[in-house]
C-alpha cells in the first residue's frame, strides 16, 4: 500500500482505511482532549476524486469528519482493549538508577552524566542518536494538562522526496527495540513514502508528538528534562534534522 498510485487496487486498502476511520471515531468518544483538530490548514486540505459519474470533485478534510453526515455509522461492538494500558519496561526505581542514560532525575544531573550521549544539532540522521530535551514546565496540574498538550517537536526534517524515510522516536529510552504494545518508551514514528523517481524536490517538515500521557506512564512528569532518542529505520544518512524541542499546545 506504499505505492500511492496503485494502492486502491488492493482490496485490503479499503479494510485498512475503514478500520483506521473506525478507530478515530472510537477515540473521539473517549472524552477529555480527544477531538478533531481545528487547524484550518488541516481542515481545508483538499483531495481530488472521481465520483460515481466520473466527474472530478474536490473533497476537503472537514467534509469527512462526521460519518453520520456521510450516511453511515460504525457497528457498536465490544472493545475489550479499551481500558488496557501499556506498562513501562522498567520500574521507577530502575529508571532512577539508570539516570546517567535516561535523564529522569533532572536536567542538571542528566546533562552532567550523559554528556557523551547528547547529540548536537543540526545533524544527519545516519545512526541512533540521543539528546537531552529540557521541558519548559514540569509538575503541571490536571487542569493545565487538559488545557494544553505537551508536544515533542522534531523540527527541520529535510530529505529528498524520492527517498523512503522512517525513524522511530523514544522518550527516556536509548535502546533500539522492536515496537511492541508494552513498550511505553516508544513515542511515535516519522514515515515518508517515496514520490516519483523523477521527483527530486526537497521536503522540509516536522514531526509533532503529544507526550503528556506518555510522561505520566513513565512517571517522568516531574522531571526537568527527558532524553529523546531517534532510531533510523529507512533512509539512513539521507535525513537532516535541525533540532528537537518541547512546547505546549492549547486544544
Amino acid at each position: 500500500m506504499g505505492t500511492l498510485y496503485s494502492a486502491a487496487r488492493d482490496p485490503i486498502f479499503y479494510s485498512h482505511h475503514g478500520n483506521i476511520d473506525r478507530l478515530w471515531s472510537i477515540w473521539k468518544t473517549l472524552g477529555g482532549k480527544r477531538k478533531d483538530l481545528t487547524d484550518p490548514d488541516w481542515l481545508d486540505s483538499g483531495f481530488l476524486f472521481y465520483d460515481e459519474n466520473k466527474n472530478l470533485v474536490r473533497v476537503k478534510t472537514k467534509d469527512c469528519l462526521d460519518s453520520r453526515k456521510l450516511g453511515y455509522v460504525y457497528q457498536d461492538v465490544d472493545i475489550p482493549w479499551l481500558e488496557s494500558k501499556p506498562t513501562s519496561l522498567r520500574s521507577r526505581a530502575q529508571r532512577v538508577a539508570l539516570a546517567p542514560h535516561f535523564g529522569v532525575v533532572g536536567a542538571a544531573h542528566a546533562a552532567e552524566t550523559s554528556r557523551n550521549n547528547n547529540a548536537k544539532f543540526p545533524l544527519v540522521l545516519d545512526s541512533v542518536v540521543s539528546t537531552i530535551v529540557k521541558r519548559p514546565n514540569k509538575s503541571r496540574s490536571k487542569r493545565e494538562k487538559e488545557e494544553k498538550e505537551e508536544v515533542l517537536v522534531v523540527e527541520g526534517i529535510e530529505f529528498e522526496a524520492n527517498v523512503p524515510v522512517k525513524f522511530d522516536v523514544y522518550v527516556n529510552d536509548e535502546d533500539d527495540k522492536l515496537i511492541k504494545p508494552d513498550n511505553t518508551e516508544f513515542a511515535g514514528s516519522f514515515l515518508s513514502v517515496p514520490r516519483s523517481q523523477h521527483h527530486h524536490k526537497k521536503i522540509n517538515t516536522c514531526l509533532r508528538l503529544g507526550i503528556t500521557d506518555l510522561l505520566e506512564d513513565l512517571g517522568a512528569e516531574h522531571d526537568d528534562s527527558v532524553v529523546v532518542t531517534l532510531v533510523p529505520k529507512y533512509g539512513k544518512g539521507s535525513v537532516n534534522i535541525r533540532g528537537i524541542k518541547i512546547e505546549y499546545v492549547a486544544d
